[in-house]
C-alpha cells in the first residue's frame, strides 16, 4: 500500500493555493487527470475528504483547510533543509524563486535573468511578478526566495536591505513640453492617471500630491505604466512614472518627460528575504548585480527627461 509521501504533499498544497485542478497540474507539471488520481490517493490515505469537487471550482473541506496549512509549513522546512545544505556548496546554484513588482519588473527583470545566467550558470532562476502584498505572503510563505520591491515593507520575519533610490518623473502630452513643470498642489488640480488600487507606486504618487486615500473623482486608473502613458499620448492627463521606466514607455507614445521640483518623489527599491532562509549569505551576490542594473537603467533613461 502507497504512503504519504512529499508528492502527495506538494501536490495539494498546489491545489489548494491555486483552487482549480487545471493551473494546479500546471503548477506541478502534470497532468490534470493524473494530479485527480493523486489527490484522491492522499484523500484515502488520510481517511477523510480534503477536497470538495464542484463543476467550475473546488473547496477544501475543514479538515482540508488545516491539512493545506501543515503541509505548507512541511513544505517550507523541507525547502530550508534543502536551501541548507546548498549554501555549504560555495557559489549560488539550484533553485531561485525571485518576486518582482510590476512597477519594476519590465524595466529590470530581463537584464536581471541574464546576468544570473551568465555569472551562475547552476541557478534555475524562476521569477514570478506580483503586486507588494502579494510577494510579502508568498515570502512569508516560503513560497519564494527574495522579492524586489518598495521598501519599507516592515514585516518582522522579513530582512530589507535597500538597493537603490528612485525618483519618479512627470510625463506629459507633447504639446505641454514648453509649459513650466506643474508643482506637486498643481498636480492634484489636473487630471492625474495612476495604477489601479494593489499598487505600491499608486499610494506613493498619492502621497506625493497630497491627495487623501480618497481621490478626486475624475482620476484616472490603469493597470499598467505602458497603458498610463498610452492614455497620457492621447491627451487624456498627466501621470507619474518611475525613472528607469523612462526609456521603454515614452518612445512609446507622443509624451513629454520632466523632472518635477525638489524636493523630488522618490522610492527606496530594495530585496527582501526571510531571516530564517539558509541562503541569505549568498544573496550578496545577487544583490550587487540588481543595484548595478538598476544605476544603469536609470542612468541610461536620464536623456530623455527635459529639465
Amino acid at each position: 500500500m502507497n504512503s504519504l509521501s512529499m508528492k502527495h504533499l506538494r501536490y495539494f498544497e498546489s491545489l489548494a493555493r491555486h483552487r482549480h485542478f487545471g493551473r494546479a497540474a500546471e503548477d506541478c507539471s502534470i497532468s490534470q487527470p493524473a494530479l485527480s488520481v493523486q489527490i484522491k490517493e492522499l484523500e484515502e490515505l488520510i481517511g477523510a475528504p480534503l477536497v470538495e469537487r464542484g463543476r467550475r471550482q473546488i473547496h477544501l473541506t475543514g479538515l482540508g483547510e488545516v491539512f493545506a496549512e501543515r503541509a505548507s509549513e512541511i513544505l517550507r522546512s523541507v525547502d530550508e533543509l534543502a536551501d541548507l545544505a546548498r549554501s555549504t556548496k560555495g557559489p549560488l546554484s539550484g533553485r531561485l524563486r525571485i518576486g518582482v513588482i510590476p512597477t519594476v519588473a519590465p524595466y529590470l527583470l530581463p537584464e536581471l535573468m541574464k546576468s544570473i545566467a551568465a555569472r551562475y550558470p547552476l541557478v534555475d532562476a524562476r521569477p514570478r511578478e506580483a503586486i507588494t502584498q502579494k510577494l510579502i505572503e508568498d515570502l512569508v510563505d516560503g513560497k519564494l526566495d527574495v522579492a524586489i520591491v518598495a521598501l519599507p515593507v516592515s514585516e518582522p520575519s522579513l530582512e530589507e536591505v535597500p538597493l537603490f533610490e528612485e525618483e519618479f518623473v512627470l510625463v506629459r502630452p507633447i504639446e505641454d513640453a514648453g509649459k513650466p513643470v506643474p508643482s506637486a498642489d498643481m498636480l492634484k488640480q489636473m487630471r492625474l492617471l495612476l495604477l489601479e488600487e494593489g499598487h505600491c507606486f499608486r499610494e506613493q504618487a498619492l502621497s506625493f500630491c497630497n491627495i487623501s486615500s480618497a481621490p478626486p473623482r475624475d482620476l484616472m486608473e490603469g493597470s499598467s505604466l505602458s497603458t498610463l502613458v498610452q492614455m497620457v499620448g492621447a491627451g487624456i492627463g498627466v501621470t507619474l512614472i518611475p525613472r528607469m521606466a523612462i526609456d521603454i514607455e515614452a518612445h512609446r507614445a507622443n509624451v513629454a518627460v520632466s523632472h518635477l521640483a525638489d524636493p523630488k518623489p522618490t522610492r527606496t527599491i530594495g530585496i527582501v528575504w526571510r531571516h530564517s532562509n539558509p541562503l541569505a549569505a549568498q544573496f550578496g551576490q545577487i544583490i550587487e548585480i540588481i543595484r548595478d542594473l538598476g544605476v544603469n537603467r536609470q542612468n541610461c533613461s536620464e536623456k530623455l527627461t527635459s529639465a
